[in-house]
């Protein structure tokens, strides 16, 4: 047996015996013999300097990286559509319903970090965190430190899996035993803070695993169902959790919520709901997704920890729109893993309604990580007194504009608004600037006047000196280059970010996306309110937004100063020509031929463009097998329908 052939029959084995202590949880050997042939296999690779892709030392936690690379997922990983209420699931079934027969599968929801596993050829290569959907950032050095996923695979083509990074509480309560000096607070951030560590040795020490429960993307014989989906990764020697019914009603799916509300208390993974997914592909396929969801899936949400606690005071925070909101300061109270000192209400009309008084007991709430919200008013004690409505904005004096329920600062130099302007214009999905917080851009506008979006491409290392020559408190140069050098990287921007990044009122990321579809600033400048209005995500407030932003002088300023800067947004090329272009594509029904994602690139290598859902501007639709209720729309507006043997004609 030569040495290549004798480290493939080592980690053929110690595989094997990894997938019955990680994942089967019934180890078959003592760790001693585990130990042993590893560190053969350790000294083989050292001798020969070859490392098979499949081999377990790959797993040993690295150097620390530099920063985390974006990589775009090969098909869309969407995030789920959240019910709260019997009300909210049965209105799903209703959808459900209307797109087909249907059965539903059930598993649990697990409170961690998503992750995506690409295989090429039966190998891993890559991991990645969810992110916008889109794109996420590289993490396959912190994946690698985790044992409960395979390194290689006997599915030959392309694929990308997908699961929930967890910590489970046993763990997490062992790590705080042994770091006492620097506790974790819950489980999902400590899931989420190991993923998304710089250091895979972090990664390593916290003990993560993987979850996983769905395929995300097969480049050949794609699953048609969740079932097959499970069967298939449970095949490949995935790691999966033990719950998973499929129902053939409404009736069972409540029943198995049921069980796992009780269930889920005894287990030793933090989850919050359940999720509910149609089985199968041909009606998902009708259902489609909107921007954001699938319309075919979606989380059972239980209800949420509340605990009482009372309002020490309340202080106004001023967004980067000039909206006030109330942010209430609170006793300590323990809630959800973490302990809460402050709490927050929509608006002053919010505050009123639920009638939150000074030094009054309240009841708030904590989900999903977000800053807690107060529910409403328990009791009052003779110390109650109202909050008082503000008259002037407290940060800068200036007048307070009152609308409906919500309170503005007029002024657009009050230094709040300001910084968040700039933080909404640096954030990850708009102008994407690494490293460039909130704290930092303060700092920028304090000392050294950075109000525009066009003075932080004007400065330079002196711009982060004291007059003394020392850098600011808490700034090196190492820290400093690479603000600079994110800055530089922010210039070449998509379109659609760059729209976003202006922070335009009404102006989200789905809007933004519609109006790069025009092609340039100067294009979405001058369209008129009509066809603002007529753009499917633009309804007409956000329009009178758009032409107002773009009427002011002092806007249509800073966009010339931007580009003369250098900022350059750009439009993703499209095919120019090719037999789908001027074409709006539909996709409805399941293709023989190839998954969703792959006909959707090739259409848009071809010129096209595809849509989500049947509209006026649909131009075709490709009807696969089981086309449902796109089909029927398409016919009721005369539109072009063609089947898969076409399709593929067109395709050549």
């Amino acid at each position: 047996m030569t040495e290549t052939e004798r480290m493939r029959a080592l980690c053929e084995t110690l595989n094997k015996w990894a997938y019955e202590y990680y994942v089967l949880d019934d180890p078959s050997v003592p760790d001693r013999e585990y130990d042993r042939l590893y560190d053969e296999l350790r000294e083989l690779e050292r001798e020969t300097g070859i490392t098979l892709p499949e081999s377990p030392t790959r797993r040993v936690g690295g150097d620390p990286i530099k920063g985390f690379e974006r990589h775009t997922h090969i098909a869309r990983l969407y995030s789920l559509d959240k019910a709260v209420t019997e009300d909210e699931l049965s209105a799903f079934f209703t959808r459900v319903k209307k797109a087909g027969e249907a059965t539903y599968t059930v598993e649990y929801k697990y409170d961690g970090l998503t992750v995506c596993l690409t295989y090429e050829g039966g190998a891993f290569v890559r991991a990645t965190t969810r992110g916008n959907g889109v794109e996420g950032e590289d993490v396959t050095a912190q994946a690698l430190t985790v044992p409960s996923f395979p390194l290689t695979i006997s599915y030959p083509g392309t694929l990308e899996v997908r699961g929930e990074a967890v910590i489970r509480l046993s763990v997490l309560e062992k790590y705080n035993a042994e770091h006492p000096e620097e506790p974790l607070k819950n489980a999902r951030n400590a899931a989420a803070g190991a993923i998304r560590n710089l250091d895979p040795k972090v990664t390593r020490a916290r003990h993560p695993e993987i979850l996983f429960y769905d395929v995300n993307y097969m480049s050949e014989s794609p699953v048609s169902s969740q079932t097959e989906a499970r069967e298939f990764l449970k095949r490949e020697g995935f790691k999966l959790f033990p719950y998973f019914k499929h129902c053939k009603s409404p009736e069972e799916v409540f029943a198995c919520i049921d069980e796992i509300e009780v269930e889920r208390r005894k287990l030793d993974v933090l989850t919050d709901g359940a999720v509910v997914k149609v089985n199968e592909e041909g009606v998902r396929s009708d259902m489609g997704a909107t921007d954001k969801f699938p319309r075919w899936a979606i989380a059972y949400k239980f209800e949420a920890e509340e605990a009482e606690t009372t309002v020490e005071n309340v202080l106004w925070q001023v967004g980067r729109t000039g909206k006030l909101t109330p942010l209430a300061e609170v006793s300590p109270v323990e809630l959800a893993g973490a302990t809460v000192r402050r709490a927050t209400l929509n608006n002053y009309g919010d505050l009123t309604r639920k009638d939150v008084k000074l030094r009054s007991r309240v009841l708030i709430r904590r989900s999903n990580e977000v800053i807690p919200e107060i529910l409403g008013a328990v009791s009052h004690v003779e110390g109650s007194v109202p909050v008082e409505k503000p008259q002037v904005c407290p940060y800068c004096g200036s007048p307070i504009r009152e609308v409906g329920a919500n309170l503005f600062c007029v002024n657009r130099a009050c230094p709040p608004r300001i910084v968040q302007r700039l933080t909404h214009y640096c954030s990850k999905n708009a102008a994407d600037v690494e490293g460039m917080s909130e704290a930092t851009l303060q700092i920028l506008l304090e000392k050294r006047g950075v109000k525009q979006f066009s003075d932080l491409y004007t400065l330079t290392k002196d711009s982060f000196r004291e007059e003394d020559g020392t850098f600011f408190e808490g700034f090196g140069e190492k820290k400093i280059a690479n603000l600079l050098s994110a800055l530089e990287k922010s210039k070449k921007i998509p379109l659609d970010r760059f729209l976003y990044a202006l922070g335009v009122e009404g102006i989200g990321r789905v809007a933004a996306r519609d109006l790069a579809a025009f092609g340039s600033v100067e294009a979405v400048k001058n369209l008129t309110f009509e066809e603002l209005v007529a753009i499917e995500n633009v309804g007409e407030i956000t329009a009178r937004s758009i032409l107002a932003y773009f009427a002011d002088e002092e806007n249509a300023a800073e966009l010339t100063r931007l580009l003369a800067l250098g900022v350059e947004p750009f439009v993703k090329a499209h095919a120019a020509e090719g037999r789908f272009a001027g074409e709006t594509v539909v996709l409805t029904g399941t293709l023989a031929s190839m998954p969703r994602p792959e006909a959707q690139k090739r259409i848009e290598a071809l010129g096209g463009v595809v849509g989500s859902a049947v509209t006026q501007k649909t131009t075709l639709v490709v009807a696969g097998e089981k086309a449902g209720s796109k089909l029927e729309k398409a016919k009721k507006l005369g539109i072009r329908v063609i089947g898969e043997e076409e399709f593929l004609a067109m395709l050549g």
